[in-house]
């Protein structure tokens, strides 16, 4: 459903990865970069990869996973992430199915070798909750992050409250296993202000940012129309991560719609390091037009796009729409 009437053309909104919502990018170790992200029929998980962030433009898609026919894993296949733990390849990512299309749970697949592009991947289930934490993934569960500090490996999730409104808070726990959590959750931020509140009141899409002295998280609010946008948390480096109260958050959101710029609903983003292993890239999806023909969550046009992350001399990140090169 291309609006090709709608779009207004900017220097700043075109997009990097066309029709790719939720975009992830991990650079491995040896320098390459990975691409996932949400397709527009929610069916498939898809990877490429390359030697640099722009030749992922046109590199090579493969599939790597695709729905089940029915049950779980069925519908609604969006998000996924691929990280890289203890030396095996995992991909993240949340899903519904036919018979109950809101039944969203979090998933990881396993890559059988080395080459994520070559290997094969396998099915490890939904993820699993602490032993002892009886509320984790039993409702409307999607948009894990993973991350390390200090030897230590955390999952941050979206999940919906199961009891009365559904509102979408975002929690952290400590990892046991790359498909088990250790500690029971903790939540980190409900939608609190006006602005993650717009149609739903959202908080998902968690990313995770380190520099200097402390680890920010970016995060997605409100309905996935022109109200989308990013907030922001921060905690000190030394801090106790599963401390909510060491965490600070934004009252304002730090990425939004700029309509003079054509960029309308910028969110779920993720970082990743460019080339010279210190810029730091912010790799997230907008649209190029506000007016959406029913549900926005089915217009294909959340297309993938690319920023530069500037840094405050109080050591806080800048985000600003930057021109593209032409």
């Amino acid at each position: 459903m291309e609006q090709s009437s709608q779009i207004r053309k900017t220097a700043y909104n075109t997009p990097f990865i066309l029709q790719r919502a939720d975009p992830y990018v991990y650079r491995h170790t040896d320098g390459t970069y990975y691409f996932t992200a949400s397709v527009p029929a929610y069916d498939r998980i898809i990877l490429r990869c390359a030697g640099s962030i722009q030749d992922l433009q046109g590199a090579k898609e493969r599939t790597v996973w695709t729905k089940h026919e029915s049950g779980p894993q069925s519908k609604h296949i969006w998000a996924p992430e691929i990280h890289c733990l203890g030396g095996k390849w995992y991909i993240y990512y949340a899903a519904g199915e036919v018979e109950d299309v809101w039944k969203i749970r979090p998933y990881v697949l396993e890559c059988q070798g080395p080459d994520p592009m070559e290997d094969d991947w396998i099915e490890l289930g939904m993820m699993q909750a602490a032993d002892d934490d009886e509320f984790s993934f039993q409702d409307f569960s999607l948009d894990a992050t993973v991350f390390e500090h200090e030897g230590k490996y955390y999952y941050v999730w979206a999940e919906k409250v199961s009891v009365g409104r559904k509102i979408s808070n975002l929690y952290i726990a400590e990892m046991e296993r790359p498909w088990k959590l250790k500690t029971a959750q903790v939540l980190l931020t409900t939608p609190d202000y006006e602005w993650e509140r717009h149609g739903f009141w959202v908080n998902e899409g968690p990313a995770i940012l380190k520099h200097g002295d402390y680890i920010f998280l970016t995060y997605s609010a409100s309905d996935t129309g022109a109200h989308y946008c990013m907030g922001m948390m921060w905690v000190h480096k030394d801090a106790e991560i599963l401390d909510p109260r060491a965490w600070k958050k934004s009252r304002w959101p730090v990425v939004r719609t700029d309509e003079e710029k054509g960029i309308y609903g910028p969110g779920h983003n993720s970082f990743v390091k460019a080339e010279d292993g210190e810029t730091d890239l912010c790799v997230y999806h907008a649209r190029q037009y506000a007016e959406i023909t029913g549900d926005p969550l089915y217009d294909p046009n959340r297309h993938a796009m690319l920023m530069k992350v500037e840094w405050k001399e109080d050591g806080m990140p800048k985000f600003d729409f930057q021109k593209q090169r032409s």
